[in-house]
């Protein structure tokens, strides 16, 4: 049995998921979302995605770490502080000594949906048939839970290195 901790990266809100999986048995863990006040500065709020971060690392022990691929679009500053909290999300899992893994966007729908132009009502939708027992607060946390599950499919269906490490 592996434990992943999912991650949906976002200055404002991060969603964040943990399952179990065993082979093809995915079994939910718990999830939610870490939030930042946006009237707090840059520095500050990265500091709120740390130590949430840490906090939910110690909690629940995952043994490795899924965290979505940045997309860019048309606002540069949004992109940016987007950049910017993705910058933590990878960062306090490795630092943790965990596996960490990315994935697109389209690659965690259509491992979750079937299809990489799936909707957010049609992931959750999914999330739900999935993880039946599941809590989901916000989008963001059926966001993570989908990169989890992403990872779960990804590391069972096939052998790749990664971070040095070999998954089977």
């Amino acid at each position: 049995m592996v434990r992943i901790i999912g991650i949906d990266p976002g200055l404002r809100f991060t969603g964040w998921g943990v399952i179990d999986a065993q082979g093809n048995r995915l079994s939910y863990v718990a999830s939610g979302v870490l939030a930042s006040d946006s009237k707090m500065a840059v520095p500050e709020r990265l500091c709120v995605l740390s130590n949430g971060l840490e906090g939910l690392i110690n909690q629940y022990s995952p043994d490795e770490a899924a965290v979505e691929e940045t997309y860019v679009n048309q606002n540069g500053t949004a992109t940016l502080k987007l950049g910017y909290a993705r910058g933590v999300a990878l960062l306090v899992p490795a630092k943790s000594g965990l596996l960490v893994i990315e994935y697109g966007a389209k690659t965690v729908k259509r491992a979750v949906v079937g299809t990489g132009a799936a909707t957010k009502d049609q992931v959750t939708m999914m999330i739900k048939r999935l993880l039946p027992t599941a809590t989901i607060p916000r989008a963001d946390a059926a966001d993570a839970l989908a990169i989890a599950i992403c990872h779960a499919h990804h590391r069972t269906s096939q052998n790749f290195v990664a971070a040095g490490k070999v998954m089977a």
